[in-house]
């Protein structure tokens, strides 16, 4: 798929509110997980990170494995 050249501000006008409200969207859940004791979980460079519900960061998945 070729992308030609777009001039027009409301194209990054539009894509800047998407952005904008897609951010305050993941904050939202982030911190509802927090709140309910469920980690959060980060891909950085393809791994994995996970938040714990106490602010601690780790690679090992605290979730149960089948």
């Amino acid at each position: 798929m070729e992308v030609k050249n777009l001039d027009d501000i409301k194209i990054y006008q539009i894509a800047s509110s998407y952005s904008k409200l897609f951010s305050k969207a993941v904050k939202e859940a982030q911190e509802e997980n927090r709140q309910k004791g469920i980690p959060n979980v980060y891909s950085y460079q393809g791994k994995k990170f996970y938040e714990l519900p106490n602010g601690e960061i780790t690679t090992k998945s605290p979730f149960e494995s089948k």
